[in-house]
């Protein structure tokens, strides 16, 4: 039997500053992503899932199992979150990961317009998804709460490769109700190079 763990941020709390603030960076690991990290293993203490993946769990939740999907989502969406910053980040990504985004999505400009809605529109709180779909091609999706693509009862299923998170916990700090401004900094911060290697992984 195992507990899931805390995963360790990859860079300081103001590593991504000015983009995302310090105490924001905090608070978020330190106690929501720790929360949601803490609550799921006391979900699945005992049960069938302990000692599965946290992916091999959450595609087969059950949508009225509310503590294995709302904490489960909670603490895979946010160990994908982490990782796909970086205070080196920014740019363009390149490679096979950019030929998709040409050929699926319509290229940069269009991905960014169309993600930043899907952020933007979400109403209350959520998430936004770029994910590889069953049909191997990327697509931009958004869920709400905790919940992700993996779950069987997302409305577009597949892989994330890269999320953001729309909860106002994640930027009400430093950008209050603006949410859109929060959503142009985070194109400043994103790893390329590990969305690349989540596509890769994601396409076999």
């Amino acid at each position: 039997m195992m507990s899931f763990k805390l995963p360790d941020l990859p860079y300081k709390f103001d590593a991504l500053e000015p983009n995302i603030d310090a105490k924001t960076m905090e608070i978020h690991h330190d106690k929501h992503h720790a929360g949601y990290t803490s609550k799921l293993n006391d979900a699945i203490a005992g049960s069938d899932k302990d000692g599965k993946s946290i992916e091999e769990i959450l595609k087969n939740v059950d949508a009225s199992d509310s503590a294995v999907r709302n904490n489960g989502g909670g603490f895979y969406n946010h160990s994908l979150f982490w990782k796909v910053m970086s205070p080196n980040g920014g740019g363009n990504p390149s490679g096979a990961l950019a030929d998709a985004i040409k050929s699926d999505l319509g290229g940069m400009d269009k991905l960014k317009e169309d993600f930043n809605k899907a952020a933007a529109t979400r109403f209350g709180s959520g998430w936004a998804w770029i994910i590889v779909g069953a049909d191997g091609k990327l697509h931009i999706t958004s869920t709400p709460n905790q919940d992700n693509p993996l779950m069987s009862f997302a409305d577009k299923k597949g892989t994330p490769i890269l999320g953001l998170d729309v909860w106002e916990h994640a930027y009400y700090l430093k950008y209050q109700n603006k949410r859109p401004d929060y959503i142009s900094a985070f194109w400043n911060v994103i790893n390329w190079a590990q969305v690349s290697e989540n596509f890769s992984k994601a396409k076999k």
